[in-house]
């Protein structure tokens, strides 16, 4: 799993191996960080499997690389 911006300064890491077999599985697993658990439920953030932004809760396996990232913006 793959932390940036804000979400890997709170939690003092970017990438760490975590299981969950979804998003939303993964979700919980850092919410129990406490500085991660406020941020990840602010509406925007990202999420990315292999490299492909996603919507919901999607199934992922071991193998798949999962990243969150804070909601952007620019023109």
């Amino acid at each position: 799993m793959l932390l940036f911006g804000a979400f890997a300064d709170v939690a003092g890491w970017r990438e760490q191996e975590v299981e969950g077999g979804s998003t939303e599985a993964l979700v919980a697993v850092l919410s129990e960080h406490e500085g991660l658990a406020e941020r990840l439920a602010r509406p925007g953030r990202m999420t990315v499997v292999n490299r492909v932004v996603v919507r919901g809760d999607v199934t992922v396996t071991p193998d798949d690389e999962v990243a969150f990232a804070p909601p952007v913006s620019g023109g």
